[in-house]
């Protein structure tokens, strides 16, 4: 996060309509402002305190657990646990919810990116008054493109003006609003903010975790390849408000196909400190954060609660707190073995707060990781053994009886889910009291993976808790606080599978869908700890996975190497909505049910119709709007 000589600045930002976002922000040292205003932009003050509020936005939509829900749930990731309530319910749109106005998830981001585009745009207007670089302000374009990608993406065509003329700074409140087309959001907003970033930014971040041109080259890149999609149209879904599915400069969907093919391997040729890591397991190993592959991060810290904005002790789930791993963490606590709890809550990347909201589909460990001996990326994604803890809550038990009558330690398995179908496990005996079976010859209980439930599966390891505030070897720390480690929005990678993906729409250049797919999967055959294990696991097997690439790469199979490669970060929804696969993929799903014991898996279907591919506008933003009952009926998404 950006430091820098300002204390206490309570931010109230004024939006669209009746959307007044305010957001209490403390930083560091000296002045008390109550409001953003044009004069205080004009101070070198007020451009750094506006530029530290944009990253610091960030936190309120990345890792945020119920943005975080909208964007996972009802996707062919996630469905929802045993503990969900409406919110989860809602978004999984299989018969028990839906998402109408009123729907919290869904909101958030409009409810979000409008503060910040306001910020971003009373910087771009005045800081030439201060005499800054230009490379300053194009951080603020950067974001001001950032949140109008996010809302264009996810609710169509949304207002350029918020009051004061198109992406004009807006300091009064307003009470009616004209959403702008698609085609104009993107070729008057987010391209040439983003154009001008790449332009103006510099090739290292200023400060740790800042803007850099090629930061700006993903997100343009990535705009291009979205918009491309868009005109395309596959699948005829509709857009709103209603426009020709044409470009205002004559350009049709090959010429963005292939200029997000040039952007993305032009960031791969001119890395500047940004590079793939040499083991996906690297990418995400707590102790590692903030690492030359991530490159735009929601940064959190385990320092000062003023500065992490959220609870370091025991934390709720709004606001800018990080939880979103809580939601999928099953309630592994409830593991009791020889009539001790044996594996407790604890603040750990495998364990962390339980919650039960979200759970995997059996579908994701049955096709999208298929391949779990070879590719180390189902290994560097999930939770796939919960280990005896009980030690550090003060139990000097030194072992316990476990399956089949074996003893364990604490640091042994004591629950397992199995890389590979078992036939022998016997689920009879209710191991662990999570439903676990036992297999001859194995302490720890064990299941299938093709047999998990809504109560107990695989947690999701890559953004799970890691904090060293305490002695992690004989003490829990305080797992109910809310994460402190950065949420990922970007990552060096994505600029191989953004270029791959144009490939497959018929960009061409240096490098084929295919040449760029092998970086990925060459990587992610490298090993070096097998996380299930827990032990070092020294082992290339990049060769294989390479020569098991098909020949000919389509989209299925780069939505298959996005899926692997970034599971759980929040993107499946944009990913499926961009190429139009949504309702192909999330239809159905496979899983058990809401009993410990229940290993019979049965197929969900989902209900996804082509107006849930844009959000609705909340409810509470049309009710604020000063116009005919017919006008805010038109402002709205149809469908909702």
């Amino acid at each position: 996060m950006r430091k820098i000589k300002i204390k206490s600045i309570s931010i109230a930002i004024l939006s669209i309509a009746l959307l007044i976002g305010s957001c209490t922000e403390d930083i560091l040292e000296e002045e008390t402002r109550g409001v953003f205003t044009p004069d205080f932009f004009q101070t070198e003050l007020g451009v750094e305190g506006g530029l530290t509020y944009l990253y610091e936005h960030l936190r309120y939509l990345y890792g945020q657990a119920y943005y975080y829900n909208s964007l996972e749930t009802g996707t062919d990731e996630y469905a929802f646990a045993q503990s969900a309530d409406n919110n989860f319910k809602d978004a999984d749109l299989s018969g028990e919810g839906q998402i109408i106005p009123d729907t919290y998830t869904t909101s958030i981001a409009w409810n979000t990116c409008f503060p910040a585009i306001n910020t971003a745009s009373g910087i771009i207007e005045n800081a030439a008054a201060v005499g800054l670089d230009d490379s300053v302000i194009a951080e603020a374009r950067f974001f001001r493109a950032f949140y109008y990608f996010l809302l264009v993406q996810t609710y169509g065509g949304v207002p350029l003006d918020l009051g004061s003329g198109e992406l004009a700074f807006n300091n009064s409140a307003v009470r009616a609003s004209v959403r702008n087309t698609v085609p104009e959001v993107y070729t008057k907003a987010i391209f040439p903010d983003l154009i001008d970033a790449v332009n103006n930014l510099p090739d290292s971040p200023r400060l740790t975790g800042s803007a850099t041109k090629n930061v700006a080259r993903l997100h343009l890149a990535k705009a291009y390849l979205t918009y491309a999609w868009w005109l395309e149209n596959p699948n005829n879904i509709p857009t709103y408000p209603d426009t020709n599915r044409t470009d205002p400069d004559g350009n049709g969907a090959s010429y963005y196909y292939q200029q997000a093919y040039n952007l993305a391997v032009e960031g791969i040729d001119n890395p500047g400190p940004y590079k793939l890591l040499d083991y996906f397991y690297d990418v995400h190993e707590g102790s590692n954060d903030r690492h030359s592959e991530m490159m735009l991060y929601a940064d959190r810290t385990e320092e000062s609660e003023i500065y992490n904005e959220a609870s370091l002790g025991w934390s709720s789930t709004d606001n800018s707190a990080n939880t979103a791993a809580w939601m999928v963490t099953s309630n592994y606590t409830s593991i009791s073995v020889d009539g001790t709890s044996a594996v407790l809550r604890e603040a750990a990347q495998s364990y962390g707060r339980p919650w039960t909201r979200m759970a995997p589909t059996i579908n994701v460990f049955e096709e999208t990781f298929a391949e779990k001996e070879l590719d180390s990326r189902y290994d560097g994604t999930f939770v796939t053994s919960y280990r005896g803890n009980w030690n550090k809550g003060g139990n000097t038990t030194p072992t316990l009886t476990a399956a089949n009558g074996m003893q364990i330690a604490p640091g042994d398995a004591v629950i397992t889910f199995l890389d590979e179908y078992d036939s022998s496990v016997d689920y009879s005996v209710n191991g662990g009291n999570l439903g676990g079976g036992e297999v001859a010859g194995r302490s720890d209980y064990v299941i299938n993976l093709n047999e998990i439930n809504r109560r107990f599966y695989p947690g999701l390891w890559k953004i799970g808790t890691y904090r060293t505030d305490h002695d992690v070897e004989t003490e829990l720390g305080s797992p109910n606080g809310a994460i402190t480690r950065p949420f990922p929005i970007a990552k060096f990678s994505e600029f191989y599978l953004v270029a791959a993906e144009a490939a497959v729409k018929g960009a061409s250049g240096s490098y084929t869908a295919r040449d760029l797919i092998n970086v990925i999967r060459a990587r992610a055959g490298k090993w070096r700890f097998d996380n299930g294990e827990q032990v070092e696991r020294i082992e290339d097997n990049s060769a294989a996975l390479v020569a098991a690439t098909p020949s000919v790469i389509d989209i299925d199979y780069v939505l298959a190497e996005r899926s692997r490669e970034y599971f759980g970060e929040g993107i499946r929804w944009f990913d499926l909505v961009r190429t139009q696969k949504w309702a192909e993929y999330a239809a159905s799903y496979e899983i058990a049910g809401n009993d410990a014991s229940d290993h019979s898996p049965v197929t969900t279907t989902r209900t996804i119709q082509a107006y849930h591919y844009l959000r609705p506008i909340p409810q509470s933003q049309i009710d604020g709007l000063d116009m005919t009952e017919a006008e805010k009926t038109a402002y709205q998404n149809p469908g909702y």
